[in-house]
C-alpha cells in the first residue's frame, strides 16, 4: 500500500502553508510565489538558474526594506533537497519561510531578525531530482543524484537498465526467490521478515535486489539505472574525480544547478551563515568535511559550539558533529564550499530519526541492532513494522506477492515503500520542520549585532576635535569568520568617518 495522506492533488496553495502533507516541485514553486504575493513588501523572487531538465531555481528573499537593503545586513541563507530523494528538506525551507513573514509584526523576536538579516532561502536544489521522486517509482534512497546520464555498464547506451516498477504500485521495492541454498529464511517473529540461516540450516530465500528486469538484454538486472552525479560532491572547493569519491561527476560544478547557485550566492558577500538541509540520521554537522583540511580556527569553533549546543536543545535527539571525524569524508562538498568561498558559518541538518518511529514507547535503534553483511532483519526493522500495522495502518510496508518475473521465474515483491525509511509520515511533519527551523531562527537571533559607541569627545585647538569611539557587537557571531580572515577572502572590518564639512585627520 502506497502511502495515501502524503500529496493533495489539484489543490490551490495559500497562505500560510500547510505542513500535513509534501509539497511536489510544481506545488513548491506555487508555495514561493503565493508566499511572495501575500508579502510583496518583504519577499523578492529569485529565477536562479535552471536543472539539466530545464526546470527553474527559485529562491525567496525575505527582507524589511525599511531597515536597509540585503547587502548591508547579515545574510541567512536555508536550502534543501539538495538529493532528490531528500524531500522533507524542502518543507523545512518553506516553513522557515511561511514562519517568517506569517509572524513577521505579530512575534516580537521573528520581527527583529526580520528586521535585522536578510534571508536567503532555495527550498529545492536538486529540482528534477524532486520532481522524479513524486512522479516516478522509487525506493526510499533512489533518485538522489543530478539528472546527468552515465554509461554505468561501458555498453555505449546511458540509464537504458535502471529499476522497474513491476506491479505499478509507485515503489521500487524489493524481489525475493525460494531458494534452499539462500542464506536467508523466514523471521519467526515476523514472516514479513527475513534472517540468516545458521550454519547447518537450510536456506529459504535469496534476496534478488530492487524489483525490475533486463531492459537492455546483457543478463544483468538495473546495472545502468539514472545517472550518478552527486550534487554535494560537485562543489569547486577541494572537488576530487570519481576514483577518489563516487558520484563526483567529470568537474567541479558539471551541475547546472550547482554552478548557478554558486554564482548566486557569490553574488550575496552578507551572507555568514548558511543551513543545507538533508536526510537522514538526526544530526548537525559542521565542517571541515574531509580530515587533511585541518581543523577550523578556535574562535569559529567555539561560535560553532555555541550553536550546536542549543540546536540539540532545539532539536531534542539531534547530534551536533563534525563530518570528517564523526561520519565520513566528502570531498567537492557544499557546506566546504560556503565555509571556504562564501565565508559562512555552515551546518548541515540531516533531517529525521527513525527511532521516533516508536510504538509502545520504548524503541531505541542500536547500532548493534543493524543489518548484518547479509541484510537480515534486525530488531529495529520488527519495531518498525510494529509502528506500520498499529500507527500508520500498513501505509509503510508492501505486503510479500508472488509476481512471475521473466528471468527469474516465480518471485515474490515487497518491503518498505518509497515514502518511507528515510522521511517521517506526513503526520509526524510538523514537529520536524517547527524545530529544525527554529535552529535557523536561533542562529539568525545570534548575527552579528553592530553598534558604534561614542565615549568621549574632546575639543583641542581652533576647529580640531578628537572623537573616540568603539564599536560593540551584541551578537554571538563575529562580522567575519576567522576562516575567511585566515584564507583572506574578504578584506578585515573598517571604520570610516565622513560628514559635511569635516575632514578626517
Amino acid at each position: 500500500m502506497a502511502l495515501a495522506v502524503t500529496l493533495i492533488q489539484a489543490q490551490e496553495i495559500k497562505v500560510p502553508l500547510r505542513f500535513d502533507f509534501y509539497y511536489d516541485y510544481d506545488q513548491v514553486v506555487e508555495a514561493v510565489k503565493a508566499l511572495n504575493k501575500a508579502y510583496p513588501q518583504l519577499t523578492t523572487l529569485d529565477q536562479v538558474g535552471k536543472s539539466e531538465e530545464g526546470r527553474i531555481i527559485w529562491a525567496i528573499t525575505i527582507n524589511n526594506p525599511k531597515t536597509g537593503k540585503p547587502l548591508e545586513k547579515p545574510g541567512v541563507y536555508a536550502d534543501g533537497n539538495i538529493h532528490g530523494n531528500e524531500i522533507q528538506a524542502t518543507e523545512v525551507c518553506l516553513y522557515l519561510a511561511n514562519r517568517l513573514l506569517t509572524e513577521y509584526g505579530k512575534n516580537k523576536e521573528i520581527t527583529d531578525i526580520v528586521d535585522r538579516n536578510a534571508f536567503y532561502i532555495i527550498p529545492t536544489v536538486n529540482v528534477d531530482g524532486r520532481a522524479h521522486f513524486f512522479a516516478d517509482a522509487n525506493t526510499p534512497s533512489s533518485n538522489r543524484g543530478l539528472r546527468i546520464p552515465v554509461d554505468d555498464d561501458h555498453d555505449g547506451l546511458f540509464d537504458e537498465d535502471g529499476p522497474d516498477d513491476l506491479d505499478g504500485d509507485g515503489t521500487i521495492a524489493t524481489m525475493r526467490i525460494r531458494d534452499t541454498l539462500g542464506r536467508l529464511k523466514t523471521d519467526p517473529e515476523d514472516s514479513r521478515l527475513m534472517i540468516a540461516v545458521k550454519p547447518g540450516e537450510k536456506g529459504e530465500w535469496t534476496r534478488l535486489g530492487q524489483e525490475g528486469i533486463d531492459n537492455d538484454g546483457d543478463g544483468e538486472v538495473n546495472e545502468d539505472g539514472e545517472g550518478y552525479i552527486d550534487g554535494n560532491r560537485d562543489w569547486a572547493f577541494d572537488w576530487q574525480p570519481p576514483y577518489v569519491q563516487n558520484g563526483a561527476g567529470n568537474f567541479p560544478f558539471s551541475g547546472t544547478g550547482t554552478k548557478a547557485i554558486a554564482e548566486w550566492m557569490l553574488a550575496r558577500p552578507n551572507i555568514i551563515m548558511v543551513f543545507a538541509f538533508h536526510n537522514n540520521g538526526g544530526m548537525y554537522l559542521r565542517g571541515p568535511s574531509f580530515k587533511e583540511a585541518g581543523e577550523l580556527p578556535q574562535g569559529d569553533i567555539t561560535l560553532y559550539n555555541y550553536l550546536g549546543t542549543n540546536i540539540e536543545k532545539i532539536v531534542p535527539g539531534y547530534e551536533y558533529l563534525i563530518s570528517w571525524k564523526d561520519l565520513y569524508s566528502t570531498y567537492g562538498d557544499f557546506t566546504d564550499f560556503t565555509d571556504n568561498m562564501i565565508g559562512a558559518y555552515s551546518l548541515v541538518g540531516e533531517l529525521f530519526q527513525a527511532e521516533t518511529e516508536t510504538f509502545d514507547g520504548t524503541f531505541r535503534m542500536k547500532e548493534a541492532e543493524g543489518r548484518s553483511r547479509f541484510g537480515e532483519a534486525s530488531e529495529s526493522e520488527r519495531q518498525r513494522l510494529k509502528f506500520n500495522d498499529n500507527v500508520t495502518q500498513g501505509e509503510l510496508f508492501r505486503e510479500w506477492t508472488p509476481y512471475k518475473h521473466p528471468l527469474y521465474g516465480d518471485i515474490e515483491i515487497g518491503g518498505w515503500v518509497k515514502m518511507s525509511s528515510r522521511l517521517p509520515h506526513a503526520f509526524m511533519l510538523q514537529d520536524l520542520v517547527h524545530r529544525n527551523a527554529s535552529a535557523v531562527i536561533f542562529a539568525a537571533q545570534n548575527t552579528p549585532k553592530i553598534s558604534m559607541e561614542v565615549f568621549e569627545v574632546k575639543k583641542l585647538e581652533g576647529s580640531l576635535w578628537s572623537i573616540r569611539v568603539r564599536l560593540l557587537n551584541e551578537g554571538a557571531m563575529p562580522t567575519v569568520t576567522y576562516q575567511t580572515i585566515k584564507n583572506k577572502l574578504y578584506p578585515q572590518d573598517l571604520l570610516s568617518v565622513s560628514g559635511k564639512g569635516i575632514t578626517v585627520v
